[in-house]
């Protein structure tokens, strides 16, 4: 087989497809890559000597540079044999694009890529989104037993995807903040809180009011998650996590199960963000239902 040869067609005809059916062009340029990959490896002697052939793949992108254009660079071509040796036994996404994969496929760690592949299909991400995310390393912030269900694909709580330590816009360059400071930066940046607590997350209202006998209380943030049908307590604190607020936030939880919750509805989950983690508190909080995570101003 004339490997050059083969490449060079697929690579024409999905120009040509690519120009008649629109439509479907991201279609067409991740199977053609696929396939470009599958015959790169092929033409290098298979996938263990594949890592040593970068010579072909140069000359190979010289002369389809100076036939086809521009777009087949030595880089280019790698991604290619790299999406095919990722890619090769799984079925391709339909929503992420050529564009998505270049971005993933500099990630060494596949599980790290798959976790981005799920959320760009979950939260429809841009390839803009996608790289903030990436740079920003949600991944590595997520807890390692959250890891470790991604991985054998067991059910995941609304919990799980809650990052450590969070990130939070600070829109004035704050120092010292207080606890209104802290609530007042994530009220202006709402939408990147709730993207940072996870999926399905919805703001109701802060300093959601209660009255517990005689005396009034008032919840720092409650929300609302759709995904999971429950109501979520957000505790705000700018101090090491303490027992006292361990008890706080349950309080308030079982006062939403009790009078807000509906039969409907999942129980409510508590998180607690604070600044500083205290893993002897919540190794003895019995509550499997409170969450703690902890902050830095971004």
């Amino acid at each position: 087989m004339n490997y050059y040869e083969e490449i060079k067609q697929k690579l024409i005809n999905n120009e040509v497809y690519k120009s008649v059916k629109d439509y479907s062009k991201n279609r067409s340029d991740l199977t053609t890559y696929y396939n470009v990959g599958k015959l790169l490896i092929e033409a290098q002697g298979g996938e263990k000597r594949a890592k040593y052939g970068n010579g072909l793949i140069k000359e190979y992108s010289r002369r389809l540079t100076e036939e086809l254009g521009k777009g087949y660079s030595t880089r280019n071509l790698k991604l290619m044999r790299k999406f095919y040796l990722f890619q090769k036994g799984q079925t391709l996404s339909a929503q992420l694009t050529w564009s998505h994969y270049r971005e993933l496929l500099n990630i060494e760690d596949k599980n790290k890529i798959n976790y981005y592949i799920r959320i760009t299909e979950e939260q429809n991400l841009s390839v803009r989104e996608l790289r903030n995310k990436i740079k920003n390393n949600e991944y590595e912030r997520l807890d390692d037993n959250t890891k470790d269900k991604l991985i054998s694909k067991e059910e995941l709580l609304p919990q799980d995807f809650i990052k450590n330590p969070i990130l939070i816009k600070n829109s004035y360059d704050y120092e010292l903040i207080s606890e209104k400071v802290l609530k007042q930066l994530i009220l202006e940046d709402m939408d990147n809180f709730l993207t940072e607590l996870g999926d399905g997350f919805c703001y109701i209202k802060s300093e959601y009011k209660i009255k517990l006998g005689d005396r009034y209380n008032y919840i720092d943030l409650l929300l609302f998650n759709i995904k999971y049908n429950c109501y979520v307590v957000v505790e705000l604190k700018i101090t090491e996590l303490r027992k006292e607020h361990i008890g706080q936030i349950n309080l308030y939880m079982n006062y939403i199960d009790k009078n807000i919750k509906n039969i409907y509805q999942d129980k409510t989950i508590g998180i607690i963000i604070c600044k500083r983690d205290n893993k002897f508190v919540m190794e003895y909080c019995s509550d499997d239902r409170i969450y703690r995570t902890t902050y830095v101003l971004n």
